[in-house]
C-alpha cells in the first residue's frame, strides 16, 4: 500500500442555469463511468492554471474559476487519488467532447442519475450538503 501510485488532479463543478456538467469516460479502466472534467497537474502549474487548460483541451471550452469546492483523497485498487475540486462557470465557448463519449446537464433531482467514479461520488456528497445553492441560481 504504501508504494501505491499517487496522482493528483484537479476538476470543474461547471454550473450553468441551475444544472452542472457531468462527462462519461470513454476510455480506459472506468470507461462509462461519469465525471467531473478536468485531468492531471503539470509540473509548475498552479491548480487553477492546470484546470483552466485541461477544460480548454477537454471540451474546447473558456472557464472562469469561482471558488474551491473541496478535495477528496480516494484510494482506487490500483492508485491513491488527491482530486481538487472548483465550481466554475462558462467563459466562451460551448463544451465540445474531444475526449468522453457522453455529457449532460443535470439538476438537483439528477445527480443520482449517472454512474459516477468513486472519488466523484464524494464531491457530489459535498455539494448536496454544502453548495446546494448551485442549483437555485
Amino acid at each position: 500500500m504504501e508504494n501505491r501510485r499517487k496522482i493528483e488532479v484537479v476538476a470543474a463543478v461547471i454550473r450553468k442555469d441551475g444544472r452542472i456538467f457531468a462527462t462519461q469516460r470513454g476510455y480506459g479502466e472506468f470507461k462509462d463511468k461519469w465525471e467531473f472534467p478536468g485531468g492531471k497537474i503539470e509540473p509548475g502549474e498552479s491548480r487553477e492554471e492546470a484546470l483552466v487548460r485541461e477544460i480548454r483541451e477537454e471540451l474546447d471550452a473558456e472557464i472562469r474559476i469561482e471558488r474551491h469546492i473541496c478535495t477528496v483523497d480516494y484510494d482506487y485498487p490500483a492508485f491513491h487519488i488527491t482530486l481538487h475540486c472548483f465550481l466554475c462557470s462558462l467563459g466562451s465557448g460551448v463544451p465540445v467532447l474531444k475526449e468522453h463519449e457522453s455529457a449532460r446537464w443535470l439538476g438537483a433531482d439528477g445527480l443520482d442519475t449517472v454512474d459516477w467514479l468513486p472519488a466523484d461520488m464524494d464531491v457530489i456528497r459535498r455539494i448536496k450538503e454544502e453548495f446546494f445553492y448551485i442549483f437555485v441560481s
